[in-house]
């Protein structure tokens, strides 16, 4: 049987998304978890792999395995075997054509700033703190430039793995409520770093330290070296998949607000 699940975490004291031998990743936790609910081996395969430190609310997941549970077992039993920064949200069974990661159309994604001057005491380490004054009608005509198949090689880390810079960015949009400023993507895919490195330069732009078209000159100079700083994980959150509508799987879209 395959399975599909939705996982929400808090990233901070992971090393990202993925198993590793030498520190602590959400992949491990869950896959253990399962394992035991299971009573066999468990691997699992998601939708998009995150860094460390950042979040995740709509990750989804899918596995195969010969046990059988009903969905509130696994969902309960599971749950259950997790740490408290970790929790499955919906899980359910799914066709054996379904993989979490072939075939998904696209991927969002949300990135917090809490823009104020003084430092935050609480959720530090659920969003970005950027102290100086931000104008977001400039960051939001900025990102449009986004939109569209291009090459991001400008916002892709040095360590990328990915065959290549094209992507296709469907939507984005920057927006504030109060002290809050709140960066919506959604793409295809993503390259390592993709949404990091944006939002840093978007900040440049929001500083009024570079015009709304630096963006687009950006894409087209196809330079790392010369776009922003990468942003902090801290910040951002995976939030939502979107699969054809022959999988049946209607994921209703959470999205991170303070």
């Amino acid at each position: 049987m395959k399975i599909a699940a939705c996982i929400e975490y808090d990233g901070t004291a992971y090393c990202g998304w993925q198993r590793l031998n030498h520190a602590p990743s959400i992949q491990e936790e869950v896959e253990k978890a399962l394992s035991y609910i299971a009573n066999e081996t468990i691997d699992i395969v998601c939708a998009g792999r995150t860094d460390s430190g950042v979040h995740g609310i709509g990750q989804v997941i899918h596995f195969e395995t010969q046990a059988e549970r009903n969905n509130k077992a696994w969902l309960m039993g599971v749950n259950t075997k997790l740490p408290d920064d970790i929790a499955i949200r919906w899980v359910k069974p799914v066709d054996p054509e379904f993989h979490a990661r072939f075939s998904a159309l696209s991927r969002r994604y949300r990135y917090i700033i809490l823009n104020r001057h003084s430092r935050p005491a609480l959720f530090h380490h659920q969003l970005c703190w950027f102290p100086y004054d931000l104008d977001e009608t400039l960051m939001h005509q900025a990102a449009q430039s986004l939109l569209g198949e291009q090459d991001f090689s400008s916002f892709r880390a040095a360590g990328c793995q990915a065959k290549h810079a094209k992507r296709n960015v469907q939507a984005t949009s920057v927006k504030r409520c109060g002290e809050y400023i709140y960066i919506d993507i959604q793409a295809n895919a993503f390259l390592h770093h993709m949404v990091r490195n944006i939002v840093g330069s978007l900040l440049m732009v929001g500083q009024k330290k570079q015009s709304v078209d630096w963006i687009a000159e950006l894409l087209e100079q196809k330079d790392r070296n010369l776009a922003g700083a990468t942003a902090p994980a801290s910040g951002l959150y995976f939030v939502a998949v979107q699969y054809p509508k022959k999988f049946n799987i209607d994921i209703p879209l959470v999205l991170p607000s303070f």
